[in-house]
């Protein structure tokens, strides 16, 4: 099942180019970039993902696939964010 989009493609469609940039310069979640931000820039490849075989439970398999995005990629960031958590807290033991 696909998530509905949120994005209001017609209103998007139909602005100026006056307007997207001025919604571009005021957004808080992406700051635009200069040249100095470009000069320290580097490409960091992301590294290649394991295959595996993992048995799951149904109702989590069928819940993460109502999430809307690939249901892999899910499963893999939410366990990843579960070993950066466990690893900070093995941190803070120390």
């Amino acid at each position: 099942m696909k998530k509905k989009s949120q994005t209001d493609w017609q209103r998007l469609r139909t602005m100026t180019e006056a307007e997207i940039v001025r919604n571009a310069e005021t957004d808080p979640d992406a700051p635009l970039t200069d040249a100095a931000f470009w000069e320290q820039a580097q490409v960091v490849l992301p590294r290649r993902k394991v295959a595996v075989s993992i048995r799951l439970d149904p109702d989590v398999v069928a819940w993460f696939k109502q999430q809307g995005r690939p249901y892999q990629t899910l499963i893999n960031s939410v366990l990843k964010a579960y070993v950066e958590h466990q690893k900070q807290a093995r941190r803070d033991q120390e």
